[in-house]
């Protein structure tokens, strides 16, 4: 089958596309080159939308996702050295395979925890706004690196889809206290499943919702605070034993 279209060839779907696809014009020529228009205003209007994130920089970014869905920002004031210093600090990095975090937002942990885990390590982060992921995957050249558009009461699915078995350290700056309880508590219990034995779940929060759900689920629970942050944070890590 062949058909006569006025348009770029790479710009043409494939022969396959095109035999399975339903033209409602009525005019195969017509409506391929609809459908190209389409997807060419979309790829458009998403690498503009890249390249503006780019040139803000990552609070603006994070200003953005948060006027987008503020219920899913935990704050639009990135977390002191101090509070990523002391968070990672009980991590034991010689034998971490696989660091997740949820809610990286602009990621503010990431050149931290890359920083410290081994040549062979990876760090996969799970965030619900595509803004966000966009933003870390055109600004983190890391091969250990990867992002990925979910939820974090799937990251069970996600790290088996990752190659991985189980999580070594899982943290998470996502606002607990403003999900659903529902929601929250399904996090930390897959958290908890997802971890392997020996491994912790990280929190840093602005109220104490983390630490309680965590104490919970978990077998030992070791908490902290940091002063120095704006808001002062609670921090919590949970032991899976």
């Amino acid at each position: 089958m062949s058909l006569a279209v006025n348009a770029p060839e790479a710009l043409l779907p494939s022969v396959s596309w095109l035999a399975t696809t339903s033209f409602p014009s009525g005019n195969p020529n017509k409506d391929l080159l609809s459908v190209t228009g389409n997807q060419l205003a979309k790829d458009a209007e998403q690498s503009l939308s890249r390249s503006i994130s780019r040139m803000l920089g990552p609070r603006a970014v994070c200003f953005w996702g948060f006027l987008e869905n503020p219920g899913m920002v935990a704050s639009i004031i990135p977390s002191s050295k101090r509070t990523i210093d002391l968070m990672l600090e009980p991590v034991d990095w010689a034998n971490c395979k696989l660091f997740v975090e949820y809610g990286p937002g602009v990621g503010t942990f990431c050149p931290h925890i890359l920083e410290r885990l081994p040549a062979g390590g990876e760090l996969l982060v799970i965030d619900t706004n595509p803004r966000f992921i966009e933003y870390l995957e055109d600004t983190i050249d890391d091969l250990r690196f990867t992002a990925v558009l979910g939820s974090a009461e799937d990251v069970e699915r996600i790290v088996k889809a990752s190659g991985h078995a189980h999580a070594d350290y899982v943290v998470s700056g996502l606002p607990i206290s403003s999900l659903p309880e529902q929601v929250a508590q399904n996090i930390v219990a897959a958290t908890h499943r997802v971890l392997r034995p020996g491994g912790a779940f990280l929190t840093y929060q602005f109220r104490d919702a983390a630490r309680r759900f965590t104490r919970a689920i978990f077998e030992r629970t070791d908490s902290g605070m940091v002063w120095r942050n704006v808001p002062p944070c609670i921090l919590a890590w949970g032991w899976k034993a």
